[in-house]
């Protein structure tokens, strides 16, 4: 039942009981006062023409105060609910009527069927759009279609559970299905899909990753759980007591690894800039770009200093990656023990907590409800409750609160405790990664971003997001428009601000091309790192 039934009904009910009340009063008031009984329908008649003004019948005048008095208490109360009409019923159908409604079906085809609108989804689309690539969002919440519609979205409303609604969704025609709901609801998804469609290519996510094998059963093809992969990526950005020999990396090919590597404190290239690097030319590595205060940098100026916390994205070989990671970490292999405080105990903080009880660090869990793994139960935001937990003490913070805004007023508090604290915080959505890093953060990753590459890179299959967890994104993309021209004549990174790191041609990895004469091929695919929007602008230029 529609709020406009809701309101009609109710109306109905409210004015049918003034009138019947009314009429028997009307009827008591007759044969008590007038001395003249009158049945209860010619009783309700003069109700209904007292209230509507028609007029009142053969029982005028009345020679009785009282029931001149309730005559009139009738005339008002029909003037009453005309005015009570107009804000009730008029003004709002008015607005109902000019405002935009989104469409309950489509005839879209070659699309991806996104079911519910998130924030983690958001990251997805942005690529779909740059991509050109045709999608509808089914969203149940009506106001939220609304809004979605109001703001550009393809978007339709209606239960992404119901069958006949993915049949409105024009699934037959479709290209693929992300359930990004609940995870019982994304396992409905899956079910209903497989109803209609036992083809078409399914991707739910999840929050439990327990829950990847039931997923499966429904007839989910593929089970994303961004919020673990998120946690563990945290994880691994708190200094532990071994250093490792050099990061993983994103191998490109033979020993060429791509790989972030961060100035600590105690490295030898602390106050150095750029240019001392260049200049001595030891290293025979490719300086992508660096991460500074929450911004990345690409190309890097000569004069750019190299501080604590500044976080290096180098290419080269493994041996000479090493070399510089010596330099750019502490010079003793040993470092004391480090307290960590995980500030929220979700999948991310769990997945995190997991990681680290790998290591010697001191782990303490701090969340607003008890649980057996939680040390201190609290407000992340409450300076007192941070006290207990031991921010003031503790080397590092990770913080993965569901709140952007929670996340943001604790990571101030954080930093006022403890100015020397390594602040580590999840972010929900994109657009608050800028915010937190202001409060005070010293490394923000955004579970939207890291839930898009993982979509993308399950979805269109001529994408391949080489890492999730980096933040700046490695992709390998088809050549597209790019195909016939040199590096040198596209100008790729002064166009789009992307860096070509290799070329992959034949089965091979090329990454020492002369930008002048090597010329892209159509069967080539590129691979590329830079900032998310920066690989969105390549593709709407090169591909889309």
């Amino acid at each position: 039942m529609n709020i406009w039934t809701r309101r009609f009904l109710y109306a109905i009910g409210t004015v049918s009981a003034v009138f019947l009340l009314y009429a028997m009063v009307y009827q008591w008031c007759m044969r008590t006062f007038e001395g003249e009984p009158v049945t209860y329908i010619q009783a309700l008649q003069v109700v209904v023409e007292a209230i509507t003004t028609a007029g009142f019948g053969g029982h005028a005048p009345w020679q009785s105060g009282v029931l001149n008095v309730m005559v009139l208490a009738m005339n008002l109360t029909g003037v009453l609910f005309v005015f009570l009409a107009v804000p009730v019923f008029l003004v709002p159908l008015f607005r109902e009527v000019i405002r935009s409604h989104p469409p309950s079906s489509t005839d879209i085809t070659g699309h991806i069927i996104i079911c519910t609108h998130t924030a983690r989804g958001d990251a997805f689309i942005s690529e779909l759009i740059a991509r050109n690539q045709g999608y509808v969002i089914i969203e149940p919440d009506r106001d939220v279609a609304r809004r979605l519609y109001d703001d550009g979205y393809q978007v339709m409303v209606g239960d992404p559970e119901s069958v006949d609604v993915l049949k409105n969704a024009n699934i037959a025609d479709a290209m693929a299905v992300v359930a990004d709901a609940e995870d019982d609801v994304n396992a409905s998804i899956a079910l209903s899909v497989r109803e209609i469609d036992s083809d078409i290519r399914v991707v739910t996510l999840v929050e439990d990753p327990a829950l990847v094998t039931y997923h499966r059963l429904a007839g989910a093809d593929d089970v994303l759980s961004p919020r673990q992969l998120v946690g563990e990526s945290l994880a691994r950005q708190v200094p532990t007591v071994m250093r490792a020999s050099i990061a993983e990396g994103v191998p490109l090919g033979g020993e060429i690894k791509l790989v972030e590597l961060k100035v600590e404190p105690d490295g030898e290239l602390i106050g150095k800039t750029i240019g001392d690097l260049l200049n001595r030319g030891e290293y025979a590595t490719d300086l992508i770009g660096a991460w500074k205060d929450g911004e990345f940098t690409s190309p890097l100026p000569d004069n750019f200093v190299l501080d604590s916390g500044v976080r290096l994205l180098v290419a080269g070989p493994a041996s000479r990656i090493k070399a510089l990671q010596e330099e750019a970490s502490a010079t003793l292999a040993y470092a004391p023990p480090r307290s960590v405080v995980i500030a929220g105990y979700g999948r991310a903080g769990e997945a995190a907590a997991s990681v680290l009880a790998e290591t010697s660090a001191s782990v303490t869990v701090l969340d607003r409800e008890p649980s057996r793994p939680v040390d201190v139960v609290g407000d992340v935001r409450d300076p007192d409750v941070l006290v207990e937990a031991g921010v003031k003490d503790a080397t590092a913070a990770i913080i993965t609160v569901d709140d952007d805004t929670t996340a943001i007023l604790a990571t101030l508090v954080m930093r006022d405790l403890n100015p020397g604290l390594y602040i580590i915080v999840r972010a929900n959505a994109e657009s608050d990664e800028r915010k937190l890093y202001r409060a005070g953060a010293n490394y923000v990753q955004s579970l939207a971003t890291v839930s898009g590459r993982m979509l993308a890179s399950t979805i269109l299959q001529d994408e391949e997001v080489l890492s999730f967890e980096q933040q700046i994104e490695i992709v390998k993309l088809p050549a597209g428009r790019l195909a016939g021209m040199t590096l040198a004549d596209a100008d790729v990174r002064t166009e789009t601000g992307v860096v070509v790191l290799a070329i992959y041609r034949d089965g091979e990895t090329h990454l020492d091309m002369d930008p002048n004469t090597f010329e892209i091929a159509k069967e080539d695919a590129l691979i590329i790192a830079g900032m998310t929007e920066n690989i969105r602008h390549f593709e709407t230029r090169y591909l889309g």
